[in-house]
């Protein structure tokens, strides 16, 4: 198939969601136009795939790779407490694999985007010697009231959605899972008043040590109180990385829903940015770069 053929079996694939007006011109033209609704925020994310790093071709098929390419970002969208609206999808593959692993990474992709009520408004097609792909996301929030890293105080309780784990437990055991963002929570608990928060997506000593140094401050983690997985260990849950559950801090006043942990709480600034148990907890997690 020829890339305008391929597009325009996208285009047919898309979809919209027809209830809302932010989107008003999608896949068709040089750029896709948003008209944002007054009194709200529009935030935006983007997340990588790639091949051998994120997936292989021996363990996901085309649509689990598109599954797992547009729920990354959702999850950073659940962080912010947001609502989905749209997203742009920039996708290259060999030649060899073509138009239908093309259609395969988009029939997954697409049962995704319906899943959580967010339209496809455009992106770009290419060739490359492994697959990879890049997904950006807009979601929106009401005016001011976007979820940060950077509203962590001293007193303030940390608590974690789900449980922890699973991802690099089921990995371990050559069975990758796929991530499932947390975007009901995450717009809970923003409308409950939560101070920060963050996704869990390269593991919890890692994002927390990131959120505490956004809020200038430290916190201290009580292990007998994680949640972890069925059959992951403790250093799975510290460590592993992939869960995309939300960590958020909130005020003691604050009660939070079923299926929200309570694992520790804020300090105020010390030498060891997060602790365990008294003791130093070393950030462990996933880091493209180290």
């Amino acid at each position: 198939m020829r890339e305008t053929e391929i597009i325009e079996q996208i285009r047919r694939q898309t979809f919209k969601n027809d209830q809302d007006r932010t989107l008003v011109r999608g896949i068709g033209d040089d750029c896709a136009i948003v008209r944002p609704r007054a009194h709200e925020d529009l935030v935006f994310t983007s997340d990588f795939v790639l091949e051998d790093r994120h997936f292989t071709l021996r363990t996901h098929t085309p649509a689990a790779i598109g599954e797992k390419a547009l729920a990354r970002s959702l999850s950073d969208l659940a962080a912010m407490g947001a609502e989905p609206v749209f997203c742009l999808v920039s996708l290259a593959v060999p030649a060899e694999l073509g138009g239908p692993f093309v259609k395969r990474f988009y029939d997954g992709l697409l049962r995704t985007a319906k899943r959580y009520s967010i339209s496809l408004a455009g992106g770009d097609l290419g060739r490359f010697d492994k697959v990879i792909a890049d997904v950006m996301c807009c979601g929106r929030v009401p005016r001011g009231k976007a979820m940060l890293r950077s509203g962590a105080k001293a007193g303030h309780r940390v608590f974690v959605t789900g449980k922890l784990g699973a991802a690099a437990h089921a990995f371990n055991a050559g069975r990758p899972i796929l991530p499932k963002p947390r975007l009901t929570e995450g717009a809970t608990v923003r409308k409950l008043g939560v101070s920060a928060a963050i996704d869990l997506s390269d593991g919890l000593s890692l994002d927390l040590a990131r959120l505490c140094l956004a809020s200038n401050v430290s916190a201290e983690i009580d292990s007998i109180r994680l949640p972890i997985a069925r059959g992951a260990t403790l250093e799975q849950a510290l460590h592993g990385g992939e869960d995309y559950e939300l960590l958020v801090t909130a005020a003691p006043k604050i009660r939070m829903p079923l299926g929200v942990t309570e694992i520790g709480v804020v300090t105020r600034k010390q030498s060891a940015v997060v602790l365990m148990d008294g003791h130093p907890l070393q950030s462990k997690g996933f880091d493209h770069f180290a």
